[in-house]
């Protein structure tokens, strides 16, 4: 029997990380794809020892010369976890620099289109495949001082939304997964330019926060139910934020 593929971007930290570790340990054959070589190849190296198959790739989602390279290097995929993205900033819609929200477009909404593109007939051709796009509670709700980030959010919702539609009858399901607050080593501090100390705020006074892991699980539970059982869309928040603007902090 092939072992699955399962194509993960921004694996190189956080969310994509948790992921590889979690679909490797589901046994699945994993393609580790983002930036940063050494970081990708440290988790191939990790879950090779482990006794999975794992590869890594260097791969800039913006770059569609690379992106088409990249899929036509892979013999077979059979998941696409589109999970390359981030934040940039938070200033508000009259102060913003178009520069950041055009930087948070490129990767959120660019990157998950161009590595769609490129890998859908490999998807399409494995007769059971499935596309996961990781967005945010931000792609649904919008809240002051995230303008671009909304924008760029609702975008990956708006590809996840279409893609079903033009997708139905084909043998590939496309799931959205939507998290709130997810405290890792990066998101928040790449936001804030590197200030850790706004970094760390966000999170002030949040008990328990989601982690990497909490989300990675949710996205190993869709991809493994029966194939013809399709996740739509899963919100996923701690238990301290019932929404956007509501998060219990503990003083």
């Amino acid at each position: 029997m092939t072992t699955r593929t399962a194509v993960i971007t921004g694996a190189s930290s956080g969310i994509g990380a948790a992921t590889a570790r979690r679909l490797a340990a589901a046994g699945f054959r994993v393609v580790l794809a983002a930036r940063r070589k050494e970081r990708i190849d440290a988790l191939a190296a990790e879950l090779t020892e482990a006794g999975h198959e794992a590869e890594a790739y260097v791969l800039d989602v913006t770059d569609r010369a690379a992106v088409e390279s990249f899929a036509a290097g892979l013999d077979r995929c059979d998941v696409l976890v589109n999970n390359a993205g981030g934040a940039v900033g938070a200033e508000t819609v009259a102060t913003a620099d178009p520069a950041d929200w055009r930087a948070m477009y490129e990767v959120n909404v660019v990157g998950v289109l161009q590595v769609t593109q490129a890998l859908l007939p490999a998807l399409t051709a494995s007769g059971d495949g499935t596309i996961v796009v990781l967005s945010s509670t931000a792609g649904h709700v919008a809240y002051e001082g995230g303008g671009g980030y909304v924008a760029a959010k609702h975008g990956s919702h708006a590809i996840s939304a279409t893609l079903r539609l033009e997708l139905c009858g084909e043998p590939v399901r496309v799931i959205e997964i939507a998290p709130g607050m997810v405290r890792t080593d990066e998101f928040a501090v790449n936001r804030y330019r590197g200030d850790e100390s706004q970094a760390a705020a966000v999170y002030d006074g949040v008990a328990e926060p989601l982690t990497a892991d909490d989300v990675a699980d949710t996205v190993e539970w869709a991809v493994t139910r029966p194939s013809h059982v399709n996740i739509d869309m899963m919100v996923i928040r701690p238990r301290a934020q019932a929404a956007q603007h509501k998060v219990h902090r503990e003083r």
